[in-house]
């Protein structure tokens, strides 16, 4: 086994990071995107925002849909995939949406998904009806 100097160890770890990406809706506030520490990547709430045209859909799964995909693109500008996500919380603004978020939710996490909340809450930025966050690990 070959000596490893305590200070390369410690270089793994030591990293914090901005990320961020066009593809995703910019921050509306004073937080970032997501900000990767270390092996994690920690990703901000996500709402439904088109990034190229800021415009809102309508419908529950299509805000679900469009939620994940800007989740999906601030993960991936970090160097992580769908696949490297362990932990996820959804907030939604109606509990009665729950199944049809979970179906659209199920298509982007297959197989074995990662932990998971799901909070009713009373309101959410601009009026949706759903926001998502996440956290993501990859040994490096």
């Amino acid at each position: 086994m070959a000596f490893v100097e305590p200070e390369m160890i410690l270089e793994q770890f030591d990293v914090r990071r901005a990320v961020s990406t066009s593809k995703a809706p910019a921050a509306i506030g004073p937080y970032s995107q997501a900000i990767q520490a270390g092996e994690f990547l920690y990703v901000s709430g996500q709402i439904p925002v088109d990034p190229a045209t800021g415009e809102i859909p309508d419908y529950i799964s299509q805000q679900a849909r469009r939620s994940l995909e800007n989740l999906k693109a601030i993960v991936e500008a970090g160097g992580y995939t769908l696949a490297d996500v362990v932990k996820t919380t959804v907030f939604a603004a109606d509990i009665a949406n729950f199944a049809e978020i979970n179906n659209v939710y199920a298509e982007y996490f297959p197989g074995d998904a990662p932990a998971r909340s799901f909070v009713a809450v009373k309101d959410l930025p601009k009026g949706v009806g759903v926001e998502i966050e996440a956290v993501a690990w990859r040994k490096k």
